[in-house]
């Protein structure tokens, strides 16, 4: 029976202009990887027909929102399109505490504050697409926004595509298999890193005693 070491969980961000893909990667690593959940974020935007309170967003009012800021209690927030959002603190620290991996869908402004707050438990992977051409193809293709919406997400684009020398790995989003395999690749490297293997210390001891 191979021996299990204890590990500290991991936070893998996603960030990527909308359109690019790391929502629909990160729908297939959750599929794929058991030891990995997603962090449910608060946001004061309006909730859509699909979606499900718990499931997609933690949806509150401003003044809720506000005062959580006050107390702490998100790990990052931000202001995108008008509208707040931000990581409730307590579910991600108890499962980086039992081992598991939490997977982040945010921008680059929650990365940043995420990487003031717990840098060690940080693995922020940036999603590039193909060509800007290709990102406004997509997002008119989804049918989700009116043309006015996309044409502000293609000007926000230009912003979020410059931090991408901020984060750990750049995945350019060419083929979707190509890059789900790419970022389960880092995960799995990641997972193996010597400091979040907080069991080794007494499993090598229990080595040299035998």
């Amino acid at each position: 029976m191979t021996p299990e070491i204890k590990r500290r969980g991991l936070m893998l961000v996603l960030s990527s202009p909308s359109g690019a893909g790391k929502t629909t990667i990160s729908r297939a690593l959750l599929e794929r990887d058991r030891n990995l959940s997603l962090s449910i974020s608060a946001t004061t935007r309006p909730m859509r027909s699909a979606e499900r309170e718990g499931v997609h967003y933690h949806f509150v009012d401003q003044a809720r929102f506000d005062r959580m800021v006050a107390e702490d209690a998100l790990l990052e927030h931000a202001k995108v399109f008008g509208h707040s959002y931000g990581t409730p603190r307590a579910p991600v620290e108890k499962a980086l505490a039992e081992g598991r991996d939490v997977l982040f869908d945010i921008d680059w402004q929650g990365t940043q504050q995420l990487a003031e707050k717990a840098r060690k438990d940080l693995v922020a992977v940036f999603v590039l697409p193909p060509s800007t051409a290709e990102l406004e193809r997509r997002l008119q293709t989804r049918a989700q926004d009116s043309a006015a919406e996309v044409s502000k997400r293609m000007a926000k684009a230009v912003d979020e595509v410059s931090h991408w020398a901020e984060y750990d790995y750049i995945i350019l989003n060419t083929d979707f298999e190509t890059s789900v395999h790419r970022v389960q690749a880092i995960l799995e490297a990641e997972r193996l890193r010597r400091e979040r293997q907080i069991g080794l210390h007494d499993f090598v001891a229990s080595l040299r005693e035998r």
